[in-house]
Formats: C-alpha cells, sequence, structure tokens
C-alpha cells in the first residue's frame, strides 16, 4: 500500500518503509518465508546476509577480530559476546542477584537453580527466554507489533510506557513527575532519577581503565568504547559496524528504509 511522504505501509504492523523492495523483506518477519538458501547444507534464511554469514562456518572464515586479545570470530554477535570477557559487562539474576558474563549462563543458571526449567526460543533470531511474556515481548522487535492502543486517537505503540507517554503529552491523562531543581517534567521515575543525578553531579558508575565517572551504566558502557578500540554494534542488514548504540540504530533506519 503507498501511503503519504512516499512510503510503503505494512498492512500486519503497520510500520513504513520507502520502497516496495523494503516492504516485501519485511514482510517475510510475518510470513516466515526463507528465500535464500545455503549452497553447502540448504539452510534456508529469510536474508541474503544471513546466508553470507552462515557460510563462514562452512569456509572457515573469520572476519571479525578482537583488537584487545586479537582472537578472531565469524559472526559479529560472538564477537560481541567475547568482547564481555573484557569489558566485565556482567548480566544479573534478577531472583538471586548472581552475575553472568554471558547470557547463556544465566539462562542456564535460573534453569537449574531458580527451576525455570522450561525456555522459549525466539523463531527469529534464536535469543532464549525464560517465560512465554518475555519471549513476546522480544518478538515484538522483530516483528513491530504495536498492542497498546490509544483510546483517545488509535495511535499505537509497542511497549506500555510509551503509551503512558503519550497519554501524557498528548491527552494530558496520567501524572507528571517534576524534577524539583529545574522544574522539567517526565513521564516515568526511572528518567527522573537519572536527570536529578545530573544535577546532582552523582556519578556512581566507574571506568576500570581510566578514573572517569558517569551517571548511569549505559554512559560507562558507552564510554567502554574509548578503550578497546573496537565497533561492537552491527547492522545485521550489511554488517556495517559502529561504537554506538545510538549511531547503529540510526543507520539501521537508513539501511532498512524505515527511517
Amino acid at each position: 500500500m503507498y501511503v503519504h511522504g512516499s512510503k510503503y505501509k505494512c498492512t500486519e504492523c503497520g510500520k513504513c518503509f520507502v520502497s516496495n523492495r523494503n516492504l516485501r523483506r519485511h514482510r517475510r518477519v510475518h510470513t516466515g518465508e526463507k528465500p535464500f538458501e545455503c549452497s553447502v547444507c540448504s539452510k534456508r534464511f529469510s536474508h541474503a546476509g544471513n546466508v553470507v554469514e552462515h557460510s563462514r562456518i562452512h569456509s572457515g572464515e573469520k572476519p571479525y577480530k578482537c583488537h584487545v586479545c586479537s582472537k578472531a570470530f565469524s559472526r559479529s554477535c560472538h564477537l560481541n559476546r567475547h568482547m564481555r570477557d573484557h569489558t566485565g559487562e556482567k548480566h544479573k539474576c534478577s531472583l538471586c542477584d548472581k552475575n553472568f558474563s554471558r547470557s547463556s549462563s544465566l539462562l542456564t543458571h535460573k534453569s537449574r537453580v531458580h527451576f525455570c526449567s522450561t525456555l522459549y526460543e525466539c523463531p527469529y533470531c534464536g535469543k532464549l527466554c525464560i517465560t512465554k511474556f518475555e519471549l513476546k515481548r522480544h518478538v515484538r522487535i522483530h516483528t513491530g507489533a504495536k498492542p497498546y492502543i490509544c483510546r483517545h486517537c488509535s495511535e499505537r505503540f509497542t511497549w506500555l510506557t510509551q503509551l503512558k507517554t503519550h497519554l501524557l503529552m498528548s491527552h494530558n491523562e496520567g501524572t507528571w513527575l517534576t524534577c524539583h531543581i529545574c522544574q522539567k517534567k517526565f513521564s516515568q521515575s526511572c528518567a527522573l532519577n537519572v536527570h536529578v543525578r545530573r544535577h546532582e553531579g552523582v556519578k556512581p558508575y566507574v571506568c576500570s581503565e581510566c578514573p572517569k565517572c558517569f551517571c548511569t551504566a549505559a554512559d560507562l558502557r558507552q564510554h567502554h568504547s574509548v578503550h578497546l578500540d573496537y565497533k561492537q554494534f552491527c547492522c545485521s542488514l550489511c554488517d556495517e559496524s559502529f561504537t554506538r548504540k545510538d549511531r547503529v540504530k540510526k543507520h539501521f533506519k537508513k539501511c532498512s528504509g524505515s527511517g
């Protein structure tokens, strides 16, 4: 369907694209179509780029190299996982606060220690989730589903927090949280807390490589790339890499034709 702004709209989730080609590629998320086949093992994929990445398993090619220890990997996600060994980034168990260097180790821990025996795998990227609810939330990243609908204007949102913010900003429904220092308003307490922390100069997150301190864990993670000199955020469509998450997001929208 051709809509305003020279965009093509998906009838399943409402996501828009600048070309019909990009829309057709996106629709495979909903249909499950996998037109690209590996010439070696016949495994099928929804995108050509996935075949290229998969083929390295057979060829032994490892183009993704760690700048810290020179270890090489065939897939960017494997390099990203490896880099946590250098950064010290941890995944915390929500049930006992134990930390793990890999998400897979955390899932195994929850399964064995906390008896979360059933793990649910994402059909699009293979990520494992502890609950069906967690999997359902995660899949929205791939499908673009927007289950939260504004009762005033019918605008749709992926996350409940987005709907709450919309209700406050567009329909004045709900309660604003106000900064006691500058009176700036926020829709979520976590955002207000970080904002106040910046006012007060509170920086509890300290870099292990230099004396710099940061207000949030996200700021610290972003800073780590300065020391490691590697690009941990990789576009899933073209494999171009970036040092910052916000930059790969901006690039992905342009690369996919959705922004």
